[in-house]
């Protein structure tokens, strides 16, 4: 199949591109590669793919892929870009979408509201236009486990209530839900929303805990712990996320759907929540040193636990997410070595 996948140098959006590309798809990889965190770490994960830095420095400008011939093109574009996306669309006629682009980070969209708004409302807005008008039936993006909030039933349930975020990352991965299911009921497009549960492994995100405690511990300096480290998460490994996405993507289950029935959305995540501490003793003994915590209040936007019902996942697409955390955390610090060359 030809697939579009948005955020192709973001952390979930290389792994899936690498899975699509190794099953023979044809795939046009997009990013803006803004400086949210480390451009080179960017370039890098699409060195993987074998895009050249110095070829794919120019918006709107096509790069094949040196490693997978003419299996992978990727441009550098702004998904609110209302001129270039529609042109994309038009020109390489996809079967399947795979949004993961966003602007991601709880504590970042306190500070900079506008960025995710541009990002993860508007563009998904000119995302799902281009799908309409060039007829595009299957959708597939990324959500949050961020849209339940602070909710204290657990573990999280896809049926459940999540009118009230407490982020304004969450309130757009909320929006997304719903703009998604507009366009299912008014336009026949097949969308799936994947709400995704604490990504982590190699290649992760520089601001997430995982990437932070290890470069933290590694230089002897403190790491931040919050609400004194009463939190528990439901690590998933990245495997695990691109292994629900490509059930999805392969899946014929909802070909013959119409109407409503056409707006899924799914939790996927690892169903086990794990104690921050504990999180911290697993990167601790593997690195074979301990962390120096500095105990901090909860921060604004955060939650205090989040826990992924599978239940729909599992009846669905016969599919559960199961890799431990210590093997997770394990593959991690072996990449970050070899990437940091420590």
């Amino acid at each position: 199949m030809k697939i579009l996948v948005t955020g192709a140098a973001g952390f979930i959006g290389f792994h899936l591109c690498k899975v699509l590309l190794e099953k023979g798809h044809d795939v046009v990889g997009l990013d803006n590669i803004n400086d949210y965190y480390d451009v080179e770490l960017k370039h890098a994960r699409l060195s993987q793919l074998g895009i050249d830095k110095k070829k794919s420095t120019h918006f709107n400008n096509p790069v094949n892929s040196e490693r997978y011939k003419d299996k992978f093109l990727f441009l550098r574009m702004h998904l609110e870009d209302r001129t270039a996306l529609p042109q994309l669309f038009q020109k390489e006629k996809f079967e399947i979408v795979c949004n993961m682009a966003a602007q991601a980070g709880v504590r970042y969209s306190l500070e900079n509201p506008d960025t995710y708004v541009d990002s993860n409302v508007v563009g998904f807005l000119n995302v799902l236009e281009c799908c309409r008008h060039e007829g595009i039936k299957n959708l597939i993006y990324a959500s949050s486990s961020s849209v339940y909030g602070d909710s204290s039933k657990v573990p999280f349930t896809e049926n459940e209530q999540v009118d009230k975020p407490i982020s304004l990352y969450a309130a757009t991965k909320k929006s997304n839900e719903l703009m998604a299911h507009t366009y299912s009921h008014l336009y026949g497009i097949m969308t799936t929303g994947l709400r995704f549960f604490t990504v982590y492994g190699p290649w992760g995100r520089p601001d997430m805990a995982l990437f932070l405690f290890t470069e933290a511990i590694l230089k002897g300096k403190s790491i931040e712990v919050f609400n004194n480290g009463l939190l528990e998460r439901d690590f998933t490994y990245i495997d695990d996320i691109v292994g629900g996405v490509m059930k999805v993507i392969e899946s014929d289950l909802n070909s013959d759907s119409k109407g409503d029935s056409l707006y899924k959305v799914y939790n996927i995540g690892n169903g086990q929540p794990v104690k921050l501490t504990d999180f911290i003793e697993v990167i601790e003994k593997i690195l074979d040193k301990k962390a120096i915590k500095n105990m901090m209040p909860m921060q604004p936007g955060d939650v205090t636990t989040t826990w992924a019902d599978l239940g729909n996942l599992k009846q669905d697409f016969d599919y559960s997410p199961n890799t431990g955390i210590s093997v997770g955390v394990r593959a991690f610090i072996e990449w970050y070595r070899n990437y940091y060359h420590l």
